[in-house]
């Protein structure tokens, strides 16, 4: 049976949502393509309906969750002090403990690190566009990037530690510290 464009977009659409949230909660290595399509109802026959290759998906997720990150983080009005309460949301314990529904750098930073050059690139530039937004907003390239390597590191140490005291700390540290470098320079 031959299936409607839209029902093929709409099915690859919850092949990428429910991949991403997959790879960001168990890593995307270590789930195969059966697992990925049992979880949205379908065979791992029909996925190559939708990917030629499990990198061909996994270069989708990267793309799919670093423009929706962007899109969340990087844009919008509000100066410093929306970037300091998205910041205080991205250093949170509900984060932390929800990587399949937050960011995909600190769950899938070092798959993306061994993945091909185009997805590398592809992430590049994804990456790129939040630094350029915040560095605007900023007048700071590099403090810009800082915050982003801050952030990112963070969380990933947060989740590396067993003690829900110390992932806090961790939080908590990087929290003050985005705080002070957000301040306004002085005259």
């Amino acid at each position: 049976m031959r299936y409607s464009a839209e029902h093929k977009a709409q099915t690859r659409e919850k092949l990428l949502t429910s991949s991403g949230a997959l790879a960001k909660r168990g890593g995307f290595s270590a789930t195969g393509v059966d697992g990925l399509m049992k979880a949205i109802g379908l065979t791992g026959g029909a996925f190559y309906g939708h990917f030629a290759s499990k990198d061909e998906l996994f270069a989708a997720i990267v793309e799919r969750e670093l423009s929706h990150s962007v899109a969340l983080l990087g844009q919008g009005d509000g100066g410093r002090e929306r970037l300091q309460r998205c910041l205080d949301i991205y250093l949170s314990m509900q984060h932390v403990e929800q990587p399949d529904s937050g960011c995909a750098l600190p769950s899938l930073g070092a798959e993306i690190a061994r993945a091909d050059l185009a997805v590398r690139e592809n992430a590049e530039h994804w990456l790129e566009r939040l630094q350029q937004a915040w560095a605007k907003e900023l007048a700071d390239p590099q403090l810009a990037w800082a915050i982003l390597a801050q952030c990112v590191g963070a969380l990933l140490l947060a989740r590396m530690l067993a003690s829900p005291q110390r992932q806090e700390q961790v939080l908590d540290a990087s929290r003050q510290l985005l705080a002070r470098a957000l301040q306004p320079p002085q005259a």
